[in-house]
């Protein structure tokens, strides 16, 4: 009967109880913010055949509010959906509610827009963040409640926040509100826990009384020492790694990193021997699709990819990690007995021929309808509100200038700026590598500085992070004025369409410019459209539309990603496939022709070559460089 459903923790046996009996799980995680929404029953599926009991999965609160007080929950974002299919399939759900997630997304999935405040502490009782995620919640969790497990859903433990005990914070207050607010809308029943790396130092801060707290640790360390961390925080109770790391992140113009099978299904087996109950972060990692990429400090953004080296692969295919996964998980407890579902089929559409039809200047009026916004001084983008994606800053030169250096202090660029005058590309700035460039035109002339947000930080002290210039730009001896700025809704224009604005125009290849083209699905061929990938051989770094879905960033010149996932439910065989590709440095375009290739494998490894430097990888508490590497 629905009425006898429970699920709660048993300190006197150190388990879980479900329904009354003690209960381990053995879970994965899987975001339904990185996978198409055609595609969660696939990858939720495997996830069952493996032998999992659990999914846990992040809710990023600007996914759904990327504007204040505006809420979507439809299509690829309906999470309710997304909780039905879980339940259909026969799995439990552990859900990490945020507000603050980290989890590789843009800004750890706190929405932008709290920056408006600009010295708001974000992560506190700052009472300006904390009437945020009161509203928040008070939209989200009320959705929640009648998915959990004791009124009849899946959801058997709410995680709330994420990893605090590594913010530098600290601010008690901040977490008893929060416990406070999510048993106000969740009731007493339901778990609610917290999550923290394995050590003493980060659960001091992390863990407080009323939230389970659990610890989070990858393969190759010792698993008697980290659980002894959690055993520190909670003496009795069920032993718990909530990250059990498969794989780990890469960031653009660093090696892609990959986690051998065995050391992992070793690992694993050791906690289950252990009793412990796991979740494997990530079981399959899925797609940056659009702008959602994070970034780490010193700043590295992460590529579009989130693969993670992943049981699942970014496109679900059944890879080595996961048969050896599902073999640990076999001597453990009885595997289900049905076929796994195949590993969806590829397709190879070959070349498409791309053409050049104008610049970023040439349509500004198409991409700011609404025109500039004037300022002496230079906006950030959470100024002119625009969250995600591109502004262009134009000005005018006051006197002529031959290679005259063009500067920023204090790191004032953020993230990447492309720059011309009247047209001439000049060259990159971007944020910690190239501060100063030298520049030539004629007084009048027009210094446009295309500024890239290449996705904000998600991890650690500062992920408070504006976007744009977000100090003054000095030309000579000269600082900047009179700006005029142009938030770009490419988006919409794409949505729209380009007319050829080129038309013989002689603009230069490495001025940001847009291309288009389209291919045909080829008839007579049963099940197309299938999942593909698409590559950009000799072009340098920009971002690729097909059919209006921004499939993400594309930078082969840095690497190490090559290939972007084109999931089958973004073509269609009725009508030719639209491409549009916003090259931001420099195609191929003109002695060669103007290509780009559907492939049927994907390549996340190849070498990255690209203003690199030799400071040490970023690591969390349990980085790929201490364990595996």
């Amino acid at each position: 009967m629905e009425g006898m459903r429970s699920f709660g923790i048993d300190y006197a046996h150190d388990c879980f109880r479900k329904d009354g009996k003690p209960f381990r799980y053995i879970s994965g995680s899987i975001h339904y913010s990185r996978i198409p929404r055609y595609y969660w029953k696939d990858r939720l599926l495997k996830m069952k055949m493996a032998g999992l009991d659990a999914v846990q999965t992040y809710v990023p609160w600007n996914f759904h509010e990327s504007e204040p007080g505006v809420y979507n929950f439809s299509g690829d974002r309906d999470l309710e959906q997304f909780l039905q299919v879980v339940e259909e399939i026969g799995l439990l759900v552990i859900l990490r509610a945020g507000p603050y997630i980290c989890a590789e997304w843009d800004m750890g999935g706190l929405p932008a827009w709290l920056l408006q405040k600009k010295s708001i502490v974000l992560r506190s009782s700052d009472p300006d963040y904390l009437t945020a995620v009161e509203r928040w919640m008070g939209v989200l969790l009320p959705k929640m409640k009648p998915h959990l497990y004791q009124s009849g859903g899946p959801i058997i433990m709410v995680q709330v926040e994420n990893e605090y005990g590594s913010y530098f914070a600290c601010d008690f207050d901040y977490l008893r509100y929060l416990h406070d607010l999510f048993r106000h809308h969740l009731g007493d029943e339901v778990v609610l826990f917290t999550t923290d790396g394995a050590s003493k130092a980060n659960l001091r801060c992390g863990a407080l009384q009323g939230l389970y707290a659990t610890v989070d640790f990858g393969p190759g360390g010792n698993i008697t020492a980290a659980f002894l961390s959690q055993r520190h925080s909670e003496p009795k109770g069920p032993l718990v790694n909530s990250e059990f790391y498969t794989g780990w992140l890469d960031h653009w113009g660093k090696s892609h990193v990959m986690v051998p099978a065995s050391i992992v299904a070793k690992s694993l087996s050791d906690m289950l021997a252990h009793g412990a109950n796991v979740n494997m972060y990530m079981f399959i990692g899925g797609t940056n699709f659009g702008y959602w990429n994070g970034a780490n400090t010193p700043y590295m953004a992460q590529p579009t990819s989130y693969d993670y080296d992943a049981p699942l692969s970014e496109a679900g295919d059944l890879t080595e990690k996961y048969f050896a996964i599902r073999e640990v998980i076999g001597m453990y407890k009885k595997l289900p007995k049905d076929p796994i579902p195949p590993t969806t089929p590829k397709f190879a559409y070959g070349e498409v021929t791309l053409e050049k039809v104008g610049t970023v200047r040439d349509f500004l009026n198409d991409l700011s309808p609404s025109g500039p916004v004037k300022s002496i001084y230079p906006l950030t983008f959470v100024q002119l509100k625009q969250y995600f994606g591109f502004v262009l800053y134009r000005t005018k030169l006051l006197r002529n200038c031959s290679k005259t250096p063009l500067f920023t202090l204090f790191d004032g660029i953020h993230d990447r700026v492309y720059v011309s005058v009247n047209g001439v590309s000049q060259g990159v700035l971007s944020r910690r590598h190239v501060s100063m460039l030298n520049i030539t035109g004629n007084a009048g002339a027009y210094l446009d500085l295309l500024v890239e947000n290449m996705g904000r930080v998600n991890y650690g002290r500062y992920n408070n992070d504006f976007k744009g210039l977000v100090s003054n730009i000095t030309l000579g001896s000269a600082i900047l004025t009179d700006w005029e700025m142009y938030p770009l809704d490419i988006d919409k224009a794409v949505g729209q369409g380009f007319h050829n604005e080129s038309c013989g125009n002689a603009s230069s290849s490495e001025e940001p410019s847009f291309y288009t083209g389209s291919f045909s699905i080829p008839s007579g061929i049963p099940d197309l459209p299938q999942d593909t990938y698409v590559q950009l051989p000799g072009w340098t770094k920009g971002q690729i539309w097909i059919n209006g879905f921004n499939l993400g960033r594309y930078w082969p010149a840095c690497g190490p990603q090559v290939t972007l996932f084109v999931p089958s439910n973004i073509l269609v065989s009725s009508s030719p496939n639209n491409i549009t590709v916003l090259e931001l440095e420099g195609s191929p375009c003109g002695p060669q022709k103007c290509l780009i290739e559907f492939v049927d494998r994907p390549k996340l490894n190849a070498s990255a070559h690209c203003e690199s430097d030799s400071e040490k990888l970023f690591s969390r508490d349990f980085g790929p460089e201490e364990d595996y590497v």
